[in-house]
């Protein structure tokens, strides 16, 4: 495990998929991420590239050939190259390769960027199109597993997320993981939505409409949770494993499938078109308190 830590915080990744595993309060020793249990998922932060959620049939064409992808692509199955820079940041690297070539036909550089600054984790996005004369095609996303702590005197529905930019949520469904046309309109109260595990029974809740770029997790029993803040990201999910005791809070440029899809990836909805020799960024990150 790598770490990275200031005063008020320590984060562990793995090398493996460049994934935050642990994020920690020193002040107080609370853990705000998932433990991934595998009884319930067991992950805690995957990085989705060079798709985000499912083909059909996992499935796409590019210029009239066929390619595999499984859900949320492959780079939260592959091992990147670390880089620590000083205590409190650190950068994963990967590029293509003959593994990646025979399922993605395109040349990429992704460098996921991790800082620590006080309270605050930021998570940095960055892909370069390394191609002279070639647009690069993906979508990348988030996928962090946020900790809904529950005990006797707290149960996962005392928690609440509470939106900064929407009164109402309207979300897609999925069906068979795609997304499907079926839309449900949920009334905020002060712009907070109560959490309860029933809530994700038919899978994530798919928003493409979302006013907000912060979403605060907290409860009624003591003061404390988290502030997630998200710029630029044209999608959003939300969701968690039957009954277990997280929320993921998932920033997303690009989507899944919709069920009317064609399959090819030149018409996929919220794909990302990187000209050849440039770069592109986006960043989430979270607050602790």
């Amino acid at each position: 495990m790598i770490k990275i830590e200031n005063d008020q915080l320590t984060a562990h990744f793995s090398e493996k998929g460049a994934e935050l595993q642990r994020l920690g309060s020193k002040p107080t020793g609370h853990e705000y991420l998932w433990n991934g249990n595998p009884a319930f998922w067991g992950k805690y932060s995957p990085i989705l590239f060079p798709i985000v959620g499912g083909l059909e049939n996992d499935t796409y064409t590019y210029q009239n050939k066929e390619y595999h992808l499984s859900r949320h692509g492959f780079a939260r199955d592959l091992v990147f190259a670390p880089k620590l820079i000083g205590d409190t940041e650190v950068a994963f690297s990967l590029s293509e390769n003959g593994e990646t070539l025979a399922r993605y036909p395109f040349r990429f550089n992704l460098t996921i960027r991790y800082r620590l600054d006080g309270p605050a984790l930021h998570c940095t996005y960055e892909v370069e199109n390394p191609n002279q004369h070639a647009e690069l095609l993906f979508s990348a996303g988030g996928h962090p597993a946020f900790s809904v702590p529950t005990s006797k005197d707290l149960a996962y529905s005392d928690y609440f997320l509470e939106f900064n930019g929407d009164e109402v949520l309207s979300y897609h469904k999925i069906a068979d993981n795609l997304i499907s046309d079926e839309v449900v309109t949920l009334k905020l109260e002060d712009r907070k939505l109560p959490l309860s595990h029933s809530l994700f029974y038919d899978d994530a809740l798919v928003f493409k409409t979302l006013e907000s770029n912060e979403i605060t997790l907290k409860n009624h029993k003591n003061e404390l949770g988290l502030r997630f803040r998200f710029d630029s990201f044209p999608y959003f999910g939300i969701w968690s494993a039957p009954d277990a005791d997280f929320v993921c809070l998932e920033p997303w440029c690009g989507i899944a499938d919709s069920v009317s899809h064609t399959g090819r990836l030149e018409d996929k909805e919220g794909i990302v078109r990187l000209a050849a020799l440039q770069a592109w960024t986006r960043t989430w990150s979270v607050t602790c308190f």
